[in-house]
């Protein structure tokens, strides 16, 4: 790869790291938080190109001067580049041809849930039902054993999948940094649930705290049920993935 290719090589890559962070096609790699450091690295990678082309222009003038001033016996004898460099172009065909969807319940259902005590129990917000979030109402279920959530109406957002029984769960992936360290946090639900359910489908749920829990067959972690009253299907979210407890 000569220094022309390595130059289009990173104006690539950052164009594509640029458009990745300017839409959100960014938020299946890595946490809504980090999208300034992403079009920074765009930037600064669009500007090393553009270097690059500056000084192998200003480089070839000066051979070309000094070829002239000796005669013809230059010294322009090109040098090959290691070819490891190509290596440079895959992360540019994976950002261009391989735009992964989020994780969904295949990856719910093979990992264990990441659900943690919650530090406190902040009190509900008005309304019936209380949007709220699904770690959140899984904190308090399983650990705060409900005691926050009395028989107060909640409403919930996930999506659903199914274990080797067919009992279903609604799942949100949870990240502290990027999809490659996201874990599930899995609520099971009971009560009124539609009959037919698709695995990866979104569905938000209306419902109250139920005692009901099980252990994830996984890693052992507490998995607490909600009684369903109403369930509808939603779009998915423009973010898939739950930041709240690394917020």
């Amino acid at each position: 790869m000569n220094r022309q290719a390595q130059a289009a090589v990173l104006f690539l890559v950052g164009a594509a790291v640029l458009h990745a962070g300017a839409t959100d096609l960014y938020l299946r790699y890595v946490k809504a938080g980090l999208r300034p450091l992403l079009l920074a690295a765009g930037v600064v990678l669009i500007v090393t190109a553009l270097a690059t082309v500056g000084y192998e222009v200003r480089e070839r003038r000066t051979a070309s001067g000094t070829s002239g001033s000796a005669g013809g016996d230059g010294h322009a004898h090109p040098h090959r580049e290691p070819r490891i460099s190509w290596l440079l172009v895959l992360p540019l065909l994976a950002l261009i041809l391989v735009a992964p969807p989020a994780l969904g319940s295949y990856s719910a259902m093979r990992t264990g849930t990441a659900l943690q005590a919650p530090f406190g129990y902040p009190a509900l917000p008005a309304g019936d039902p209380v949007p709220l979030g699904l770690v959140d109402y899984a904190g308090r279920a399983a650990y705060g054993h409900g005691h926050t959530l009395g028989d107060r109406r909640v409403r919930i957002t996930g999506f659903v999948a199914l274990d080797h029984a067919g009992t279903p769960y609604l799942v949100r992936m949870a990240l502290n940094c990027c999809a490659a360290d996201a874990q599930p946090v899995k609520i099971g639900l009971s009560g009124r649930i539609p009959p037919v359910l698709q695995p990866d489908a979104w569905l938000e749920v209306t419902g109250t705290y139920s005692g009901r829990r099980t252990k994830d067959p996984v890693n052992g972690g507490i998995i607490p049920f909600l009684d369903v009253s109403t369930a509808r299907p939603v779009p998915a979210p423009r973010d898939p993935y739950d930041e709240s407890w690394n917020n």
